[in-house]
């Protein structure tokens, strides 16, 4: 509850001194005749009517207090906000071909791109994300959802070996766009990571970014792989050897597919670069939230003025009857 006139109720102070002069003025009451002996009432109780004495200077003090508050206009405020928040649709687009094992990144650049993923997915609460994953060729693992559990799940069982090697960027952009295309958000946007060159599938990466442009869909590309050498698993006639493979990673076409979008292109080294990474792309894709304050006020100074009314009433009442004094 709050009041329109706060100041008001400093009034309330004139209270004590009118309790005061009340207690004052009962002390200097004189009785109206003497008796030379009050032995013949000794055994007498006192009745209701003795105890109920001041009840109705008390009622006047209520009453004056009641007064004071409707002075001071007291309200009812009742606030909340409407809050409404309109998600992105992110598509992930992953590379799963066997450079990805490559352990540059800790334990391997796919296991780390997938733990990245993991906490970036959690962050985008509000989001409908897709995966697809791509090598020689790419499938939707997941289809744009708000299940974000599900998502982590089919994320997690992701590996190399679930379709043929090689590295189809524009197939996988494609697929990802194909994702988003029909989606009704305001704002689309695919992320595909890549350590390597496009060398298999029928569309050109660019061909693709030309189509995600058409559709008002944002691209981040990510390459991922330090510069140089990087220790890869690779299969020989003595079993599964770590060799020392470059890393050729077709930075000139991510740039250009990420400039024809809108989107950017990001270079990941190692696992913590990775991570700012997707931290960035975060803040840049921030959800629309919109908040509206509503509160509405509500007068409840008639209650506290009824109350006061009746209390004058009563005093009134019982001056002139049950409580009545003869001077």
């Amino acid at each position: 509850m709050t009041f329109v006139h706060p100041n008001y109720l400093y009034l309330l102070l004139i209270l004590i001194p009118l309790i005061v002069w009340y207690i004052v003025r009962l002390s200097k009451m004189q009785a109206s005749f003497k008796l030379a002996s009050t032995q013949a009432f000794e055994g007498m109780k006192k009745n209701l009517r003795v105890y109920m004495r001041h009840l109705p200077f008390a009622l006047r003090v209520i009453a004056i207090a009641l007064i004071i508050i409707v002075i001071a206009r007291p309200q009812s405020v009742s606030s909340w906000e409407e809050t409404k928040t309109q998600g992105i649709d992110i598509v992930l687009a992953l590379d799963v071909s066997g450079s990805m094992l490559a352990q540059d990144l800790k334990p391997n650049r796919l296991e780390a791109a997938k733990k990245v993923a993991a906490e970036f997915i959690n962050t985008r609460k509000n989001d409908k994300i897709g995966l697809v994953i791509f090598a020689g060729e790419s499938f939707t693992q997941c289809p744009l959802t708000t299940d974000h559990k599900v998502l982590l799940n089919l994320l997690n069982e992701v590996d190399f070996g679930l379709i043929e090697d090689g590295t189809a960027i524009g197939l996988g952009l494609a697929t990802a766009v194909n994702r988003l295309k029909d989606s009704e958000s305001s704002s689309k946007v695919i992320i595909l990571l890549t350590d390597g060159t496009n060398n298999r599938g029928q569309i050109a990466p660019l061909t693709a970014a030309d189509l995600a442009r058409s559709y008002g869909i944002r691209v981040y590309t990510i390459g991922v792989g330090t510069k140089g050498v990087a220790p890869t698993p690779v299969q020989t006639p003595f079993g599964i050897r770590l060799q020392n493979m470059p890393v050729d990673i077709d930075e000139e076409t991510l740039t250009e597919i990420a400039s024809m979008t809108g989107g950017k292109y990001f270079r990941a080294e190692d696992t913590e670069g990775l991570r700012y990474i997707y931290n960035e792309i975060d803040q840049m894709e921030k959800y629309l939230i919109s908040v509206q304050n509503v509160s509405r006020k509500e007068e409840l100074f008639v209650p506290f003025g009824l109350m006061a009314l009746g209390l004058i009433l009563i005093e009134l009442i019982l001056r002139r009857t049950w409580l009545r004094t003869i001077p």
